[in-house]
C-alpha cells in the first residue's frame, strides 16, 4: 500500500496520512448475507427449537419449519416418504381415521374423515388449548408425549410346523411412531365418542396426559402398557 501526504487547506501545518489502494491490488466487494425466512407453524409456533430426547426416533420425526403442514401427497411415490412430512401433519392423518383398528372398522368415524381442511382446524385448535394450559411450545408437548407413548417391543405371530407362534420383536423407530400417533388418536376418539366432550377437548386431553406419563387418564399409555406386557411374556 503506498502512503500519500495530503495538507489541509485550512490548517497547513496538520498532515493526514490516507492510505490508498496500489494498482495491483483490487477491491472486492462486499458479498450480500442470504436472508433466510423463518417460518412458524401456522403461523405461531417455532418447530426449529423442538428437541427430541429419544435419539432413536430424532431421525424419523421431522420438525423442520414448515407454515402449512399438508404436501398433498407430494412425498407419495417416495421411498421412506414419511421422513419428508411433517410430525404434526403425521397426527393429521391419523385423525382421519381414528376409528380403526388394524384392518377392522371398531367405531363410526365418518364425521372426523373426508376434508383434511376440517382436520387442519381441529389441530390448530388442540395447539392452541395445549398452549394455553402448559404455556410451553405445544409441538414440544406433541413430540414429548410421543416418545412416551412408542412401543419398545411387540409381538408378531408365524406358523412353526402345524402350529401359529408368538414371538416378541424390537419395534422399529418408524413403527414405534405410526403406533404412537394412532393410539393417541384413536383413544381421544373413544373419549369423544357418544359423549358430550368434543374431539378437540378430548385430543389436547390425551396428548397432555401422554405427555404426563398419566396412566390413569390416559387409554392411549395404558394399551401400551398391554402390549410391552404381552412382548414380555412372550420372549
Amino acid at each position: 500500500m503506498e502512503e500519500q501526504l495530503i495538507e489541509g487547506p485550512i490548517n497547513s501545518t496538520e498532515t493526514v496520512n490516507i492510505s490508498l489502494p496500489s494498482e495491483k491490488e483490487e477491491v472486492k466487494p462486499k458479498k450480500k448475507q442470504k436472508y433466510v425466512p423463518k417460518f412458524l407453524l401456522f403461523g405461531r409456533w417455532d418447530t426449529s427449537a423442538v428437541e427430541v430426547k429419544d435419539r432413536g426416533l430424532a431421525v424419523y420425526m421431522n420438525l423442520s419449519p414448515i407454515l402449512i403442514p399438508r404436501n398433498y401427497g407430494r412425498h407419495a411415490g417416495r421411498k421412506f416418504h414419511k421422513l419428508d412430512m411433517s410430525i404434526v401433519e403425521r397426527l393429521m392423518n391419523k385423525m382421519m381415521i381414528p376409528g380403526h383398528k388394524s384392518k377392522k372398522h371398531v367405531l363410526s368415524s365418518a364425521l372426523a374423515g373426508g376434508k383434511s381442511e376440517r382436520v387442519m382446524r381441529l389441530t390448530k385448535q388442540v395447539l392452541a388449548k395445549i398452549e394455553q394450559q402448559t404455556k410451553q411450545n405445544p409441538v414440544q408437548v406433541l413430540v414429548t408425549a410421543i416418545e412416551n407413548v412408542a412401543l419398545l417391543e411387540e409381538i408378531t405371530a408365524y406358523q412353526m410346523g402345524g402350529i401359529m407362534v408368538r414371538k416378541a420383536v424390537v419395534t422399529s423407530p418408524q413403527r414405534r411412531i405410526d403406533w404412537a400417533l394412532r393410539l393417541i388418536t384413536q383413544a381421544a376418539f373413544q373419549k369423544s365418542f357418544n359423549n358430550k366432550k368434543n374431539i378437540v377437548d378430548a385430543t389436547a386431553a390425551e396428548i397432555l396426559a401422554c405427555y404426563n406419563k398419566d396412566v390413569q387418564n390416559s387409554n392411549a399409555m395404558r394399551e401400551r402398557e398391554r402390549i410391552e406386557r404381552e412382548a414380555e411374556g412372550a420372549r
